[in-house]
C-alpha cells in the first residue's frame, strides 16, 4: 500500500481523530472525576466513595495526565514525529488499564460505574483501531512519519473542530450519563467549557483556511493600488 493514496490519508486521517477524541474526551473525564473524588456525600449514588476519596483523587490526577499526554500524541502524529506512534500505544495502554480499574472499583463500591465507561470504551476502541494499522500490508500505508505535514495539518484542524464541537455539547452528549435527582451535573464549568470549545473551533477553521488565503493571488492593479497607500 502506498503512503500517498488515497486509503493511506484516510486511515491517518481517522487515526489522528480517534486519538484527538480520547486525549479530549480522557481529560474531560478526569475533569469530571472531581466531584466524586471530591464532594462524594453531596450525591446519594456517591456516598459510598467517601472512605475512598485518596483513590478517586489518583482517578482525577491519572485521568487528567493521560488526557494531556494524549493530545500531545495526537500533535505527535499530525507532525509525523519518530516516536509518535509508540506513545500513542503506550497511552492508549494505560488509559485502558486505568479505566478499566477505575470501571471495576466502582461497580464494587456503588453497583455501577457510568459515566466512566464512555471513555474507557473510546479509548479501548482507538487503541484496537492503532493496533490494525500496525498491520505490515496497512502500516507500508499508514506509517504517520511518510505523512506530508500538509496532510497532518487537516487532519490536526479536522481533530480541533471536533473536540471543540464535543466541548461544547458536553452537556446534552453526557447528560444522560451525569444527571442525578434531575440536576445534570455535565452542564458545568460553562464559561470555561464554552470558551475552550470556540477557540478549538476558530484554530481548526483558521489550519483549514490559512492555506487558502495564502493561495489568493491580488491583480497587479490592486497592487499598485495599496503600493500607493501612506505608510
Amino acid at each position: 500500500m502506498s503512503s500517498n493514496s488515497f486509503f493511506s490519508k484516510l486511515l491517518r486521517f481517522i487515526g489522528i481523530m480517534l486519538m484527538a477524541l480520547t486525549g479530549g474526551f480522557t481529560l474531560l473525564g478526569g475533569i469530571g472525576t472531581t466531584c466524586a473524588a471530591l464532594f462524594p456525600t453531596k450525591y446519594e449514588s456517591m456516598a459510598a466513595l467517601a472512605p475512598y476519596r485518596w483513590l478517586y483523587i489518583l482517578f482525577v490526577l491519572i485521568g487528567i495526565a493521560l488526557g494531556i499526554m494524549g493530545i500531545r500524541a495526537t500533535v505527535m502524529l499530525i507532525k509525523g514525529m519518530e516516536k509518535a506512534y509508540s506513545d500513542t500505544l503506550y497511552i492508549l495502554l494505560a488509559g485502558t488499564v486505568i479505566g478499566f480499574s477505575h470501571m471495576e472499583v466502582s461497580r464494587m463500591l456503588r453497583g455501577k460505574s457510568m459515566p466512566v465507561d464512555a471513555v474507557v470504551y473510546t479509548t479501548l476502541f482507538t487503541l484496537i483501531i492503532f493496533l490494525l494499522f500496525k498491520i505490515p500490508t496497512i502500516w507500508q500505508g499508514v506509517d504517520f512519519t511518510k505523512a506530508k505535514s500538509s496532510e497532518g495539518k487537516k487532519g490536526g484542524g479536522a481533530a480541533a473542530i471536533a473536540v471543540g464541537l464535543f466541548t461544547l455539547t458536553i452537556q446534552y452528549t453526557m447528560g444522560s450519563t451525569h444527571t442525578w435527582g434531575g440536576v445534570n451535573y455535565a452542564d458545568a464549568f460553562n464559561t470555561s467549557m464554552t470558551a475552550v470549545g470556540i477557540g478549538l473551533l476558530l484554530l481548526g477553521a483558521g489550519i483549514f483556511i490559512r492555506p487558502m488565503l495564502a493561495g489568493i493571488k491580488f491583480s497587479p492593479t490592486l497592487k499598485q493600488k495599496f503600493a500607493g497607500l501612506p505608510k
